[in-house]
């Protein structure tokens, strides 16, 4: 009984072991972009949170992604603070 115990500790612990480094997330806040051109080559218009309005002057831009995780990953491009990042026509 003991020695059955120790083994079925023992997988279990070496199971711990090799799954807990694949469990590690990336750092909050990590950007997968780097600036904003690398952003609108895959999201032409920009990428923003449901309910984003762009601020602006001149014509709002309407088209952008909506996606709130990415939106929330790449917020650092969001210069203007309006929930849009890269937004552009």
């Amino acid at each position: 009984m003991q020695s059955s115990r120790k083994i079925v500790v023992g997988m279990l612990a070496t199971v711990t072991l090799a799954v807990a480094p694949l469990m590690v997330a990336a750092p909050a806040g990590a950007s997968a972009y780097s600036n904003c051109k690398a952003l609108n080559a895959d999201y032409p218009h920009g990428v923003g949170q449901s309910g984003a309005v762009d601020s602006t002057s001149g014509t709002p831009v309407t088209n952008f992604t909506v996606n709130n995780d990415l939106y929330n990953q790449e917020s650092s491009h969001d210069r203007d603070n309006d929930g849009i990042a890269c937004e552009k026509h």
